[in-house]
């Protein structure tokens, strides 16, 4: 310490330690800076510059960064699909190319490990796809009996968006017409909630309406009898039902959900990055028309003095001068005007009126929501045309476009298959081989026989051809490299079924065959009616 130093301790002690502290604190701070200084401390991650110092976002878990905020999201999606034309186009967009008229099911069952023929495979097949056919086709297949099994498709697909997660229960509810037990109860995600008692005995815990165990694994979910928004004053009631059965085995609820974190248990709605863009895209465009239907009113303002007995329009009346010669009553000065259509508004003496001039329509309205549009597309994974149905690049940036966006809708068709159509139809194969439907020995004893035996693929609806001819020709050079098949080929360029298309296409070789006569055949009928035509003449000579 230097003797200025030491006076100073002697003097002031207190002032001294204040002033060591600040010392300390400066290097403090010096060492600290240093350090952040470096890497990203000194980039995305720095707490000096000012454009990030003002940024300090908290991280939490998936419990406050997600399942905190779901209510809210839910309600602004719903919200905005109701009323926000983007956001309604953007999801039914999704369940049109991802689901469609509904992903219809191709058995594809392992014909060596079962121990079948081709010939025995190919009618095992036809008889599961009949089968199956008559119950998914039916009102049966759902527990309110209005749906049939690609209608539940697209309600639990939409219903997934645009609360983040759907369920679906699966109970066993025999009827007197119906041949098949299983049905399909479609449950949406508000309903799954936890009830007032979240601590079990058996150590469990309940989270936003699941249960999982100590390792952390989903062995329930708990639902309302009723939506938590229901005005019903009666209290809720909830039912645990076991995500597997513990005796059977059996599938009892499927939850549909696209998981961002690691120990998340709901799904986010998937427009939730961009509700606040569309939101204010919303307001925006209400405002920018609001603006325009002012712009294309024509109201007169006519201002009436007190003193004059004349109407507003200078004929004279015997009536009080505020008398409206259009039969409409004159506002006072507390009413609102309000501008019509060739409207006439009188005010009182006193008042006039001041034009506003919109100057509508704006010419950066177009530019600045298409620049919107575009990052909201971004987000969601559409691109922009296909967001709002408007092409009008060149055929390789529409095509390029509609490429982009079928990576996403493969990705989520395979999620559905094989979270929503998949487990469904294993649990019905199984009641089938109980009622005798289906023959499949051993299934419940093997694992991997069951597998061999429920292998499917689950086909919806084609992209579609920009250029018919040319992508017609690449499809067959893959099959013909062996790139392909012709099965996945016909599945994906519009959906059909490669024997099904064969046999119809056998079927009617046969029938142009038919109703064609061989060409030996006509030399034969020609010689033959030369020769009857002979014999006539002779016989007619004679």
């Amino acid at each position: 310490m230097s003797w200025a130093g030491q006076i100073v301790r002697k003097i002031a002690p207190v002032y001294a330690a204040k002033r060591e502290r600040a010392k300390l604190e400066i290097l403090h701070s010096e060492a600290k800076q240093k350090i952040l200084n470096q890497g990203y401390g000194d980039h995305g991650a720095s707490r000096t510059k000012k454009a990030l110092k003002s940024w300090v976002p908290w991280a939490g878990d998936a419990d406050e960064d997600i399942h905190e905020n779901i209510e809210v999201l839910r309600a602004r999606t719903r919200d905005m699909y109701i009323g926000g034309p983007i956001a309604n186009g953007a999801l039914k967009a999704m369940r049109t190319n991802v689901i469609g008229t509904g992903l219809k099911l191709k058995p594809t069952i392992d014909a060596k490990k079962i121990g079948l023929t081709e010939k025995q495979a190919r009618e095992l097949k036809r008889q599961i796809k009949d089968e199956f056919n008559y119950w998914a086709e039916s009102r049966y297949c759902d527990a309110t009996g209005i749906h049939n099994f690609y209608e539940l498709q697209q309600l639990a697909f939409l219903s997934w968006l645009q609360s983040g997660d759907c369920f679906a229960l699966l109970p066993l509810i025999p009827e007197r017409h119906s041949i098949y037990d299983l049905r399909i109860k479609i449950v949406e995600a508000d309903r799954c909630s936890s009830p007032l008692i979240k601590e079990l005995s058996n150590g469990n815990t309940i989270k936003y309406g699941v249960e999982t165990n100590a390792n952390g694994r989903v062995v329930a979910y708990h639902f309302s009898d009723r939506h938590p928004g229901s005005s019903s004053v009666t209290p809720n009631k909830w039912t645990r039902v076991e995500s597997v059965g513990q005796r059977s085995g059996r599938r009892n609820v499927l939850h549909l959900m696209e998981s961002e974190r690691p120990d998340q248990l709901r799904g986010v709605p998937i427009l939730a990055p961009v509700i606040e863009a569309l939101k204010q895209l919303s307001r925006y465009t209400e405002a920018e028309l609001m603006a325009a239907v002012i712009s294309g009113m024509f109201t007169v303002f006519i201002e009436t003095p007190e003193e004059d007995e004349q109407d507003g329009f200078g004929l004279a009346t015997e009536e009080p001068a505020w008398d409206n010669p259009t039969g409409e009553p004159i506002p006072s000065s507390s009413n609102e005007l309000k501008l019509g259509v060739g409207a006439v508004q009188f005010l009182a003496p006193g008042e006039k009126a001041n034009i506003a001039n919109p100057g509508r329509p704006n010419q950066a309205f177009d530019g600045f929501v298409t620049s919107v549009l575009r990052q909201i597309g971004s987000s969601l994974e559409i691109p922009y045309e296909l967001l709002i149905k408007h092409f009008t690049s060149s055929y390789s940036a529409s095509r390029a476009a509609l490429l982009e966006a079928w990576k996403m809708f493969r990705m989520r068709r395979a999620w559905t298959s094989a979270d929503f159509c998949q487990p469904i139809y294993e649990e019905w194969f199984v009641d089938a081989v109980v009622k005798g439907r289906i023959n499949a020995p051993g299934i419940f004893n093997d694992p991997l026989l069951f597998r061999a035996y429920t292998q499917a693929e689950w086909h919806g609806p084609s992209q579609g051809l920009l250029n018919p001819v040319q992508e017609v020709e690449a499809a067959a050079k893959k099959v013909e490299q062996g790139f392909s098949t012709r099965e996945r080929e016909a599945a994906e360029m519009n959906g059909s079924d490669f024997e099904e298309n064969a046999a119809q296409l056998a079927h009617e070789e046969s029938i142009l065959q038919g109703s064609r006569p061989s060409e030996g055949g006509e030399k034969k009928n020609e010689q033959a009616g030369t020769k009857v035509l002979g014999d006539d003449e002779e016989q007619s000579d004679e």
